[in-house]
Protein backbone atom coordinates (compact mmCIF):
# COMPACT_ATOMS: atom_id res chain seq x y z
CA UNK A 1 0.00 0.00 0.00
CA UNK A 2 1.30 3.44 -0.97
CA UNK A 3 0.40 5.99 1.70
CA UNK A 4 0.67 9.76 1.27
CA UNK A 5 0.92 11.21 4.77
CA UNK A 6 0.63 14.78 6.06
CA UNK A 7 1.79 16.36 9.32
CA UNK A 8 0.83 19.96 10.12
CA UNK A 9 -0.12 19.83 13.81
CA UNK A 10 2.76 22.03 15.01
CA UNK A 11 5.39 24.45 13.66
CA UNK A 12 7.01 21.84 11.40
CA UNK A 13 5.15 20.72 8.28
CA UNK A 14 5.94 17.59 6.31
CA UNK A 15 4.61 15.17 3.74
CA UNK A 16 5.82 11.63 3.14
CA UNK A 17 5.36 8.72 0.77
CA UNK A 18 5.58 5.32 2.43
CA UNK A 19 5.21 2.03 0.53
CA UNK A 20 4.43 -1.00 2.70
CA UNK A 21 6.29 0.47 5.67
CA UNK A 22 9.30 1.72 3.70
CA UNK A 23 9.96 5.43 3.32
CA UNK A 24 10.19 6.43 -0.34
CA UNK A 25 10.34 10.19 0.12
CA UNK A 26 9.78 12.92 2.71
CA UNK A 27 9.57 16.68 2.35
CA UNK A 28 10.10 18.57 5.61
CA UNK A 29 9.88 22.25 6.37
CA UNK A 30 10.15 24.17 9.65
CA UNK A 31 9.62 27.76 8.61
CA UNK A 32 7.31 30.62 9.50
CA UNK A 33 5.16 30.02 6.43
CA UNK A 34 1.58 28.95 7.08
CA UNK A 35 0.85 25.29 6.42
CA UNK A 36 -2.00 26.24 4.09
CA UNK A 37 0.64 27.66 1.73
CA UNK A 38 3.15 24.82 1.98
CA UNK A 39 1.43 21.44 2.36
CA UNK A 40 -0.03 20.87 -1.11
CA UNK A 41 2.95 22.32 -3.05
CA UNK A 42 5.24 20.08 -0.98
CA UNK A 43 3.13 17.02 -1.81
CA UNK A 44 2.99 17.93 -5.51
CA UNK A 45 6.77 18.42 -5.71
CA UNK A 46 7.45 15.19 -3.86
CA UNK A 47 5.16 13.12 -6.10
CA UNK A 48 6.66 14.68 -9.21
CA UNK A 49 10.22 13.93 -8.07
CA UNK A 50 9.21 10.33 -7.28
CA UNK A 51 7.70 10.09 -10.79
CA UNK A 52 4.31 9.34 -9.29
CA UNK A 53 0.92 11.02 -9.46
CA UNK A 54 -1.87 11.38 -6.94
CA UNK A 55 -3.63 8.54 -8.82
CA UNK A 56 -0.86 6.15 -7.71
CA UNK A 57 -1.60 6.77 -4.01
CA UNK A 58 -3.68 4.06 -2.33
CA UNK A 59 -4.61 5.95 0.84
CA UNK A 60 -4.07 9.20 2.72
CA UNK A 61 -3.06 9.71 6.35
CA UNK A 62 -2.88 12.80 8.54
CA UNK A 63 -2.04 13.73 12.12
CA UNK A 64 -5.49 14.73 13.39
CA UNK A 65 -4.38 15.97 16.81
CA UNK A 66 -3.58 17.00 19.39
CA UNK A 67 -1.68 20.13 18.41
CA UNK A 68 -2.23 23.57 16.93
CA UNK A 69 -5.93 24.07 16.26
CA UNK A 70 -5.21 25.86 12.97
CA UNK A 71 -2.55 23.37 11.89
CA UNK A 72 -4.77 20.38 12.59
CA UNK A 73 -7.68 21.90 10.65
CA UNK A 74 -5.42 22.59 7.65
CA UNK A 75 -4.06 19.03 7.62
CA UNK A 76 -7.44 17.37 8.07
CA UNK A 77 -9.17 19.53 5.45
CA UNK A 78 -6.32 18.92 2.97
CA UNK A 79 -6.60 15.15 3.32
CA UNK A 80 -10.40 15.19 3.24
CA UNK A 81 -10.26 17.16 -0.01
CA UNK A 82 -7.71 14.84 -1.65
CA UNK A 83 -9.39 11.64 -0.48
CA UNK A 84 -12.82 12.83 -1.61
CA UNK A 85 -11.56 13.99 -5.01
CA UNK A 86 -9.69 10.74 -5.64
CA UNK A 87 -12.29 8.49 -4.00
CA UNK A 88 -9.57 6.92 -1.84
CA UNK A 89 -9.64 5.93 1.86
CA UNK A 90 -8.02 8.03 4.55
CA UNK A 91 -7.22 7.89 8.25
CA UNK A 92 -6.40 10.29 11.05
CA UNK A 93 -3.78 9.21 13.57
CA UNK A 94 -2.70 10.58 16.93
CA UNK A 95 0.07 13.17 16.58
CA UNK A 96 1.62 11.69 19.73
CA UNK A 97 1.56 8.11 18.44
CA UNK A 98 3.17 9.27 15.20
CA UNK A 99 5.91 10.99 17.22
CA UNK A 100 6.53 7.82 19.24
CA UNK A 101 7.85 6.18 16.06
CA UNK A 102 10.85 8.53 16.30
CA UNK A 103 11.98 6.56 19.35
CA UNK A 104 12.00 3.10 17.74
CA UNK A 105 15.78 3.01 17.25
CA UNK A 106 16.32 4.27 20.82
CA UNK A 107 14.01 1.70 22.43
CA UNK A 108 12.62 1.74 25.95
CA UNK A 109 10.04 4.28 27.08
CA UNK A 110 9.08 7.08 24.70
CA UNK A 111 7.55 10.32 26.00
CA UNK A 112 6.12 12.52 23.22
CA UNK A 113 5.39 16.05 24.46
CA UNK A 114 3.75 19.01 22.72
CA UNK A 115 3.70 22.41 24.38
CA UNK A 116 0.10 23.09 25.45
CA UNK A 117 0.97 26.34 27.35
CA UNK A 118 0.31 27.10 31.01
CA UNK A 119 2.95 24.56 32.17
CA UNK A 120 1.03 21.79 30.44
CA UNK A 121 1.89 19.45 27.58
CA UNK A 122 -0.08 17.15 25.34
CA UNK A 123 1.34 13.73 26.10
CA UNK A 124 1.00 9.97 25.93
CA UNK A 125 3.52 7.38 27.07
CA UNK A 126 4.71 4.51 24.89
CA UNK A 127 7.11 1.57 25.15
CA UNK A 128 8.99 0.17 22.18
CA UNK A 129 8.18 -3.55 21.90
CA UNK A 130 9.30 -5.64 18.91
CA UNK A 131 10.26 -2.52 16.99
CA UNK A 132 6.92 -0.75 17.43
CA UNK A 133 5.50 1.77 19.94
CA UNK A 134 2.98 0.21 22.33
CA UNK A 135 0.65 2.70 23.99
CA UNK A 136 0.74 2.89 27.81
CA UNK A 137 -1.61 5.86 28.29
CA UNK A 138 -4.27 7.71 26.36
CA UNK A 139 -3.53 11.08 24.75
CA UNK A 140 -4.12 13.82 27.32
CA UNK A 141 -3.26 17.35 28.35
CA UNK A 142 -1.21 16.99 31.55
CA UNK A 143 0.78 19.30 33.80
CA UNK A 144 4.55 18.88 33.80
CA UNK A 145 4.47 18.14 37.54
CA UNK A 146 1.91 15.33 37.09
CA UNK A 147 3.86 13.91 34.16
CA UNK A 148 7.09 13.97 36.16
CA UNK A 149 5.48 11.93 38.94
CA UNK A 150 4.10 9.43 36.44
CA UNK A 151 7.45 9.01 34.68
CA UNK A 152 9.27 8.51 37.99
CA UNK A 153 7.16 5.40 38.58
CA UNK A 154 8.57 3.81 35.41
CA UNK A 155 11.96 3.56 37.14
CA UNK A 156 13.70 4.03 33.80
CA UNK A 157 14.75 7.00 31.66
CA UNK A 158 12.34 8.22 28.98
CA UNK A 159 13.15 9.44 25.48
CA UNK A 160 11.62 12.89 24.89
CA UNK A 161 10.33 13.83 21.44
CA UNK A 162 8.19 16.73 20.23
CA UNK A 163 8.12 20.51 20.32
CA UNK A 164 7.63 20.39 24.11
CA UNK A 165 10.97 18.63 24.62
CA UNK A 166 12.92 21.70 25.77
CA UNK A 167 10.50 22.76 28.51
CA UNK A 168 9.95 19.16 29.62
CA UNK A 169 13.68 18.38 29.76
CA UNK A 170 14.29 21.49 31.88
CA UNK A 171 11.47 20.56 34.28
CA UNK A 172 12.52 16.89 34.47
CA UNK A 173 16.18 17.80 35.13
CA UNK A 174 15.15 20.08 38.01
CA UNK A 175 12.88 17.33 39.38
CA UNK A 176 15.60 14.65 38.99
CA UNK A 177 13.52 12.66 36.49
CA UNK A 178 15.81 10.62 34.18
CA UNK A 179 15.31 11.48 30.52
CA UNK A 180 17.08 11.77 27.18
CA UNK A 181 16.32 14.47 24.64
CA UNK A 182 15.85 13.32 21.06
CA UNK A 183 18.45 14.67 18.61
CA UNK A 184 17.34 17.65 16.54
CA UNK A 185 16.50 15.54 13.48
CA UNK A 186 14.02 13.48 15.53
CA UNK A 187 12.51 16.14 17.80
CA UNK A 188 9.98 17.56 15.35
CA UNK A 189 6.79 15.81 14.28
CA UNK A 190 7.03 14.06 10.91
CA UNK A 191 4.78 12.73 8.17
CA UNK A 192 6.88 9.55 8.17
CA UNK A 193 5.70 8.90 11.73
CA UNK A 194 2.12 9.55 10.62
CA UNK A 195 2.43 6.99 7.82
CA UNK A 196 3.96 4.40 10.16
CA UNK A 197 1.17 4.88 12.71
CA UNK A 198 -1.35 4.56 9.90
CA UNK A 199 0.01 1.13 8.87
CA UNK A 200 -1.87 -0.55 11.68
CA UNK A 201 -4.95 1.70 11.53
CA UNK A 202 -8.28 1.09 9.88
CA UNK A 203 -8.80 3.36 6.88
CA UNK A 204 -12.23 4.87 6.25
CA UNK A 205 -14.20 7.46 4.28
CA UNK A 206 -13.78 11.23 4.47
CA UNK A 207 -16.92 11.74 6.61
CA UNK A 208 -15.22 9.92 9.51
CA UNK A 209 -12.03 12.00 9.43
CA UNK A 210 -12.32 14.59 12.20
CA UNK A 211 -9.89 16.74 14.21
CA UNK A 212 -9.08 15.66 17.78
CA UNK A 213 -8.30 18.73 19.87
CA UNK A 214 -8.35 17.22 23.42
CA UNK A 215 -9.42 20.56 24.86
CA UNK A 216 -11.29 23.70 23.88
CA UNK A 217 -9.58 26.56 22.09
CA UNK A 218 -8.63 29.62 24.15
CA UNK A 219 -11.45 31.62 22.55
CA UNK A 220 -13.98 28.93 23.45
CA UNK A 221 -12.67 28.68 27.03
CA UNK A 222 -12.94 32.46 27.44
CA UNK A 223 -16.47 32.42 26.01
CA UNK A 224 -17.53 29.72 28.48
CA UNK A 225 -15.95 31.64 31.36
CA UNK A 226 -17.93 34.74 30.41
CA UNK A 227 -21.16 32.72 30.21
CA UNK A 228 -20.58 31.18 33.64
CA UNK A 229 -20.40 34.58 35.38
Amino acid sequence: MLILAFESSAKAASVALVQDGKLLSQYFQCSALTHSRTLLPMAEDMLKNAELTIKDVDAFAVAHGPGSFTGIRIGVSTVKGLAWAEDKPCVGVSTLEAMAWHGVSHGGYICPVMDARRSQVYNALFEIVDGKPVRLTEDRPISLSELAEEVKKLNAPVFLVGDGTEITKKFFDEASVPCTKAPDNLVWQSAWGVAMAAQSSRFYGTEQLLPVYLRLSQAERERQERMSH
